[in-house]
């Protein structure tokens, strides 16, 4: 974590609780919420540099690295809940909230329950629907992952990057292996989150929010294809729509500095 960063938690009604990392300072705050893997680590580089312009709050979500578990069922209007428990903490009425992957589900899952709350989107690497392959997709990660927990993860990392920046960025596949879900409570903790991503089916035309949005992806994401990110930024009423050209999955990381440029651009725009 970066060394401006402080550190507090915020408490749930079910009773977990959430490390968050707050920084910065500026006209508007935001908050980070990451897909799959749940980190605020997952944001470190992002945080440091969109705070120059903005408070800026990440967090792990519920029984990810330094944040418990606690008791309810893991769904993703759970998961949005405990953004709103975040900024609540974070003592933010309200928040510009920046969702990458299952992370742009939970996000556009707040406007609906907390219209009040927020105060615009950024969608990244994010869907409208359910579809056949992202479908398949999971369900084949389920089942590698009760079979074997380090080839799961193995893969992940695979599909998740551009193969030539994995090749120059080997660390990164080094570092994805050594957080392998291999006990049994890390296994259950990722099982659950895949099944709360796989039980999302969006909000369906009539439901998408009437707010200020951008859309960001990519055009070589192997988990989030482009046609589902194409379909999500044409339907948004208010969204400004931009694919990178490559960037894989993590285009966050692997675009850094082009991915930062966006946001802040378009946030001082708002």
């Amino acid at each position: 974590m970066t060394s401006d960063a402080q550190s507090d938690i915020a408490v749930t009604d079910d009773g977990a609780s959430l490390r968050f990392w707050l920084q910065g300072a500026g006209p508007r705050t935001v908050l980070l919420v990451s897909g799959l893997g749940g980190t605020g680590g997952f944001w470190t580089d992002v945080a440091a540099q969109i705070a120059a312009d903005a408070r800026v709050i990440r967090f792990d979500q519920r029984g990810i690295g330094a944040s418990t578990r606690g008791t309810a069922e893991v769904s993703i209007e759970r998961l949005a809940k405990d953004c709103l428990a975040v900024l609540d903490a974070a003592s933010a009425t309200s928040a510009v909230l920046l969702g990458h992957s299952t992370g742009g589900c939970i996000v556009e899952t707040c406007t609906r329950i907390a219209p009040e709350r927020v105060e615009a989107l950024i969608l990244s690497a994010t869907w409208i629907r359910r579809s056949r392959y992202m479908t398949a997709l999971f369900e084949t990660r389920l089942e590698m992952l009760e079979l074997q927990p380090l080839a799961y993860t193995k893969s992940a990392a695979l599909l998740s990057f551009p193969p030539a920046w994995l090749e120059a960025n080997w660390h990164a596949y080094e570092a994805a292996i050594n957080k392998a879900p291999i006990s049994a409570e890390a296994g259950r903790v990722v099982r659950e989150r895949i099944n709360a991503l796989l039980s999302y089916n969006g909000p369906g035309g009539a439901g998408l929010p009437e707010l200020p949005t951008l859309v960001l992806g990519a055009r070589d994401d192997m988990i989030v294809p482009s046609f589902l990110q194409e379909e999500l930024g044409a339907a948004m009423p208010l969204a400004q729509f931009e694919m990178f050209d490559h960037g894989g999955h993590f285009f966050p990381l692997t675009r850094g500095d082009d991915f930062c440029a966006r946001v802040s651009g378009w946030m001082a725009a708002l």
